[in-house]
């Protein structure tokens, strides 16, 4: 073997060993370390075994939770993020409620006038033959008491497909009306759940040319909420066009009120793919929006002053990654989800988090008994909150992705990687898999060069 050859060898084979050493290493400190793995192992636990201890910490009332899946399939097994559920914490802080009957869970609300019924969004992936040969999903919403585990289907319909076709929230409007994100359709309409007619409807493509957001028409504006709301005495309805980067506000009658619109698309600095924007009214201390900033890796409010929107607070952590829900609570606390970060957290009004579920991708939180997401909560400019950015971290070592790389990237490689995988091991998977390539490469080639390249297509024939 020639030296520059093996100098070769001996280095590739280093970068080889070093990078696995590095991923066993971070595999091996996930294990035992509960805030880099999914969610965490005692709660998930917990779930199968139908164990009815403490698991998370005590609050004063109820929590609900439903949580998304990132799969690709839906079998069940013992990862957090292989299916969906719904859970009830208790207030001492045991599981009150667990189910996993559905392929996604989205929005989750209090039934007005019960002590623990919810109104949940869901979506299931039907089989070929569910659907004259091909794709589709069940859209509904669905009511359950969590004590008794009576439910009933309140309304749904099937789409085709299923990426970007699962609607993401409906918002009540009486006993009889509901509020759709039609996520598939690109469209907000209103239904009577007695009659099944749809009542009202807007289309997005009304008011936004098709070369905005998203890929048209397989993703174009991703809506993911709608509240319905009262402005200026109007019946009015705010929408979150997440591939626009925009919560815009329809007047039922008048249409578009542009004036209100928050944000702009490719804005990101004012939003970047929000999820689940509150409307807080100015009785308690709005006009404001709560916004779960997801691509950001913040919540973000705004507060509307002189026809505008204004920025007045703001709160990120090291952990919090990809954030897909908040909701302002009648003591002034925050309740926010973090699909990525894998936990529900509470946070007080001094922007510190006394309170954390750890979870497997969370989607939605609600508080019971505080009123439906922010309906009891106050503005942060009335409530003078502190802001709060990823200042120093306490357990740098143990920060993710998300102080690294660009939102956007870390957010995708959350979604499709074990949580356990941070920038370390990330750097470790690419040399491992780009120093391998690169030596088989290399073999091949002094290997052929070592007979001769004698192919009949190379051998000079007399």
């Amino acid at each position: 073997m020639d030296p520059p050859r093996r100098t070769v060898r001996i280095v590739l084979a280093l970068v080889v060993l070093s990078s696995a050493a590095a991923l066993v290493t971070g595999y091996v400190e996930a294990t035992r370390t509960a805030d880099r793995v999914t969610g965490d192992p005692s709660v998930e636990q917990a779930f199968r075994e139908g164990n009815q201890s403490p698991v998370v910490g005590s609050r004063e009332s109820m929590t609900v939770i439903v949580t998304d899946s990132n799969a690709f399939v839906t079998d069940e097994n013992d990862a957090p993020r292989a299916q969906a559920e719904l859970v009830a914490f208790a207030p001492d802080g045991s599981i009150y409620y667990y189910e996993n009957e559905h392929t996604r869970y989205w929005d989750i609300d209090p039934v007005a006038g019960t002590n623990a019924t919810v109104e949940f969004v869901f979506a299931d992936h039907l089989d070929p033959g569910e659907c004259d040969g091909t794709v589709c999903t069940r859209n509904g919403i669905e009511q359950v008491n969590l004590t008794t585990g009576e439910r009933i289907t309140v309304y749904s319909r099937i789409t085709p497909g299923k990426h970007s076709t699962r609607w993401h929230d409906v918002d009540r409007i009486d006993d009889d009306r509901l509020l759709v994100a039609d996520i598939a359709r690109d469209r907000v309409f209103i239904v009577n759940t007695t009659t099944e007619l749809v009542e009202w409807e807007w289309d997005a493509q009304s008011d936004y040319a098709i070369d905005s957001g998203g890929p048209f028409p397989d993703d174009w504006t991703h809506l993911n909420d709608v509240e319905y709301v009262e402005i200026d005495g109007r019946e009015t309805v705010m929408v979150s066009l997440r591939n626009q980067d925009q919560v815009v506000f329809i007047d039922i009658e008048r249409g578009l009120r542009e004036a209100w619109t928050l944000g702009s698309d490719g804005d990101h600095d004012t939003l970047y793919e929000q999820h689940n924007p509150d409307y807080i009214p100015p009785e308690r201390g709005g006009p404001a929006l709560l916004v779960a900033d997801s691509e950001n890796g913040r919540v973000v409010e705004y507060q509307r002053e002189n026809g505008d929107w204004v920025q007045s607070w703001t709160w990120a952590d090291e952990r919090l990654q990809w954030p897909r829900d908040a909701d302002r609570l009648p003591n002034g606390h925050t309740l926010v989800t973090d699909s990525n970060g894998d936990r529900v957290f509470e946070v007080d009004r001094d922007g510190e988090v006394v309170w954390t579920a750890s979870i497997g991708f969370p989607y939605e939180a609600e508080r019971l008994g505080t009123g439906d997401e922010s309906a009891g909560g106050h503005s942060a400019a009335s409530l003078e909150l502190p802001a709060k950015g990823p200042g120093s971290a306490e357990n740098l070592a143990d920060s993710t992705l998300a102080v690294r790389l660009p939102p956007k990237l870390a957010n995708a490689i959350s979604y499709l990687f074990p949580r356990w995988v941070g920038s370390i091991e990330l750097v470790s998977l690419i040399l491992l898999l780009g120093s391998s390539i690169c030596w088989a490469v290399l073999e091949y080639r002094w290997w052929d060069g070592r007979i001769g390249l004698r192919s009949p297509l190379t051998v000079k024939r007399p």
